[in-house]
């Protein structure tokens, strides 16, 4: 395993018209009777397909920042060659009445497949699959990355998660036994404020109920599920922090120890991404970091072409 470490000139300005025309379309599928909604924005000839899983508490909209065209990720990702899957996570949107039979990870890693197979139906998938997993969206990506289903999967990318909680969020988070506290959450996860839209700060317009079974995802991720899982992920990874992340360490030595999780990928890049916060895809720095991010997909799609011996 190789592991990078980058970081990112100063914040490019988001651009009006930065992002593609291609508008994502709502649709729902059914999947062994649930009702599994997603965004969907398909290039004409994919070189790859992105599947984006949101984060807690939000929808598949993260993905394309309501009201904000020119941040969003979808649009962006069709201009630049990709086709873009974003689901609303199992518990989230209209399978959200089956919240309660999804609790089992491998039956939710089995539903996420099922419905990207069922958008896509016979649509181009270019080079494979690339995973891009926000905030407690990363525990699904890691987990459908560790399966690679077809061995089809290009690579990871990971934000707004870790291995160790920042000083800033303790006492804060919720546990099992106890209720987060709901305003010094949203000051972790939407402060600075000037790094979004106004329109976007606190999430109103992306917000979800957050399924039961989540409690538990968030409290079995650091310490147990995820280095237990990142040991068996055998693609390129790709792993952001925000320089204003505020729940997550964003210190050098944390971005080591994420990466040395990764034993068994061909290689693993850090990167912190300046002018950013928790929810990178929705603020100003959004397509900065999507950039990056669309470069790291041309990487993964490159090493696929190399004849093999």
């Amino acid at each position: 395993m190789s592991t990078a470490r980058t970081q990112s000139s100063p914040i490019e300005e988001a651009h009006v018209g930065g992002a593609g025309d291609v508008s994502p379309v709502a649709r729902v599928v059914d999947v062994e009777g649930i009702p599994m909604s997603a965004l969907v924005a398909e290039a004409p000839e994919p070189r790859a397909v992105i599947v984006a899983l949101h984060g807690g508490a939000a929808r598949a909209a993260y993905w394309d920042c309501p009201g904000h065209p020119e941040l969003s990720m979808m649009r962006e990702a069709v201009a630049h060659g990709f086709t873009v899957i974003a689901p609303d996570r199992p518990g989230y949107g209209s399978s959200r009445p089956h919240r309660e039979e999804l609790s089992a990870p491998d039956v939710r890693v089995d539903l996420a497949y099922r419905t990207v197979d069922a958008l896509l139906g016979t649509s181009p998938r270019g080079a494979g699959l690339f995973l891009w997993g926000h905030s407690v969206g990363s525990e699904l990506t890691v987990r459908m990355a560790v399966e690679n289903r077809r061995e089809e999967i290009l690579g990871v990318e990971l934000s707004g998660t870790g291995r160790e909680h920042h000083a800033l969020a303790a006492g804060i988070l919720g546990t099992r036994e106890r209720y987060a506290n709901a305003r010094g959450v949203g000051e972790l996860l939407w402060t600075p404020a000037e790094l979004y839209p106004p329109d976007i700060v606190g999430g109103a317009v992306i917000a979800a109920r957050t399924p039961g079974y989540e409690a538990d995802v968030t409290a079995g991720w650091p310490d147990d599920d995820f280095p237990a899982l990142a040991a068996h992920v055998r693609v390129p990874v790709h792993f952001t922090a925000a320089e204003h992340e505020k729940v997550w360490r964003n210190d050098a030595q944390a971005l080591e120890d994420v990466a040395a999780m990764f034993t068994a990928a061909p290689n693993v890049t850090v990167h912190l991404h300046p002018g950013g916060g928790h929810n990178l895809s929705i603020g100003y720095a959004g397509p900065a970091y999507h950039r990056t991010v669309f470069g790291f997909v041309d990487d993964c799609i490159a090493l696929q072409e190399v004849p093999r011996p």
